[in-house]
């Protein structure tokens, strides 16, 4: 295990399949599966995993070959027997911790396949397959796996991913805003409006460097803004930005001249 690298518990990971009605079992069998078997020592063990999990995939790929079921599920039954003789005649003499995981993987037990395999993978790298089996579409994946790592929970995490996703035609400095404020927690609806309002605006360089600003709430800038809303009589709009109105920003920053 890498050091100081925090192992989720199965229960952790086992949220994912439930995150998206698209999950795709044979993406993360065969991805999950490439990574664990690439670690298992044994050259003939290690053989015999990849054999299980090829099978098992492209059964998951083509679930209704019953030829495909029987020689997955007879593949999986003859690792499995592999790994429990070898663990009886070595006992502690060398550790079988990655073919217990591919066990568990090809038995569709994902959670406690990923919680193992964080013993001898980067947790990012198992994140980045749990993610892409997610089959989400207009979706900010590294973002996901950034938050993931971060410690946040799975339902932030894919929930930030979607709404950048879906604004990824906004402009480059408000992807990178909407990215910090997902990345420090702070992505809510009320920002996500008052970005949407921003990206409509059309913001010159110089105005979007302003809304950046403001949005940031740098408290000068914000009170100059709103004596400007109210000498062109917009006292209503000055009130609500000082107030913390995020979609004030792309009113106030228009008035920057272009």
């Amino acid at each position: 295990m890498t050091q100081h690298q925090r192992r989720h518990p199965a229960s952790w990971w086992a949220q994912f399949p439930e995150a998206s009605e698209r999950f795709d079992t044979a993406y993360l069998t065969e991805g999950l599966g490439d990574l664990i078997n690439a670690k298992i020592g044994s050259q003939l063990l290690r053989r015999e995993a990849e054999i299980a999990t090829d099978v098992m995939v492209r059964h998951l790929n083509k679930p209704q070959s019953e030829e495909l079921a029987e020689r997955a599920a007879k593949s999986v039954e003859r690792l499995v027997a592999t790994v429990d003789r070898l663990e009886e005649r070595s006992g502690e003499a060398f550790s079988l911790i990655e073919a217990h995981a591919t066990c568990a993987l090809l038995q569709s037990r994902f959670g406690e396949a990923a919680h193992a395999a964080e013993e001898f993978l980067k947790t990012q790298q198992i994140l980045r397959v749990f993610v892409g089996a997610l089959r989400m579409e207009r979706f900010d994946g590294e973002l996901a796996v950034k938050m993931l790592a971060g410690g946040f929970t799975p339902a932030a995490a894919l929930h930030s991913g979607l709404v950048v996703g879906k604004y990824s035609w906004w402009p480059s400095w408000l992807i990178k805003v909407v990215t910090e404020r997902a990345l420090d927690g702070n992505l809510d609806d009320e920002t996500v409006e008052a970005l949407d309002k921003c990206a409509y605006a059309e913001l010159s360089p110089a105005q979007a460097r302003i809304a950046r600003r403001l949005l940031a709430g740098e408290d000068s800038l914000i009170d100059t803004s709103a004596l400007r809303l109210e000498a062109l009589g917009k006292a209503d709009a000055a009130e609500k930005l000082r107030k913390g109105d995020l979609t004030m920003v792309a009113l106030a920053a228009r008035l920057i001249p272009l």
